[in-house]
């Protein structure tokens, strides 16, 4: 992880990512170690599980694949060429990287949550205010208070 946080902190400071871009990278990661919030969680049918994968938008689709590469061992687990999105991981997809401008921001990122029943989520969603909207591969996706993308999956 600290990796992440120094290759995060150099983008900001070499101006290659944006405050907001910088502020999202680490919230993701304090959610992905499991950090509490701090906050009431209402007893409901959807309980999140993990971080399921980020999404990022990138310049440079084979530089930046050649990077996760390199650094993380990670290889193609599937493609969309028609879109220009390359899913890379071990076994699972971890980081999906989407030829897409604006780049250096995360497009979205993905909750698994444990024993995922679409309609029931989608109801119960609704029913605490969120507009969830399909989503091509799986699952759907809600926005967060700042405009983030959150999807949702199966755990």
């Amino acid at each position: 992880m600290e990796a992440i946080i120094s290759s995060l902190l150099n983008r900001f400071e070499r101006g290659a990512l944006t405050r907001r871009g910088l502020i999202q990278g680490l919230a993701m990661l304090t959610a992905a170690s499991g950090t509490p919030s701090g906050g009431q969680v209402p007893d409901a049918s959807i309980k999140a599980a993990r971080i399921d994968h980020m999404s990022i938008q990138v310049r440079d689709l084979p530089r930046s694949i050649a990077f996760y590469q390199k650094m993380f061992g990670l290889t193609v687990v599937s493609e969309d060429k028609p879109n220009e999105i390359v899913r890379l991981g071990v076994g699972k997809v971890l980081v999906s990287l989407h030829h897409k401008s604006p780049t250096g921001l995360v497009d979205h990122f993905a909750i698994g949550v444990e024993k995922f029943n679409k309609e029931l989520v989608t109801r119960e969603l609704k029913e605490r205010g969120a507009n969830p909207e399909e989503n091509l591969d799986a699952g759907f996706h809600i926005k967060d208070p700042e405009g983030i993308s959150v999807q949702i999956v199966g755990a």
